[in-house]
């Protein structure tokens, strides 16, 4: 029985390693931060509007549409990495099969960017 347990004695190193490392990362924050923010920290960011209003409150759908365009695009990469380490034994149909992808995303990109859907005005 000892023998067993000595072969998980790494992994239970590792895993009591891995929760103090995750709680002291956890609770840095609280001891180190800043409590007192200023009000250009208050202020309104990227979104344009105030950080502390109505959750309710409605504003531009661009947001949602840059949004979209991100997962969109992030997953094109997701696809890539898999094919580039199968490159070499998916032949010709693997690789025209994915360039008709790139295709479709490319001209898909060339739409949204001659529509105005990047621009923000």
């Amino acid at each position: 029985m000892s023998e067993l347990l000595q072969h998980y004695l790494p992994l239970a190193v590792f895993i009591a390693v891995a929760l103090g490392l995750s709680a002291a990362l956890l609770i840095a924050p609280f001891i180190v931060a800043y409590k007192q923010p200023d009000p250009e920290k208050l202020s309104a960011y990227e979104c344009g509007f105030n950080a502390f209003d109505d959750a309710r409150m409605k504003f531009d759908v661009r947001f949602y549409l840059v949004a979209i365009l991100f997962i969109i695009f992030d997953l094109e990469v997701a696809f890539l990495f898999p094919w580039a380490v199968a490159f070499g034994k998916l032949g010709l149909f693997g690789f025209w099969s994915m360039m008709v992808f790139l295709a479709v995303l490319t001209i898909g990109f060339i739409y949204e960017w001659k529509k105005g859907a990047l621009e923000w005005d």
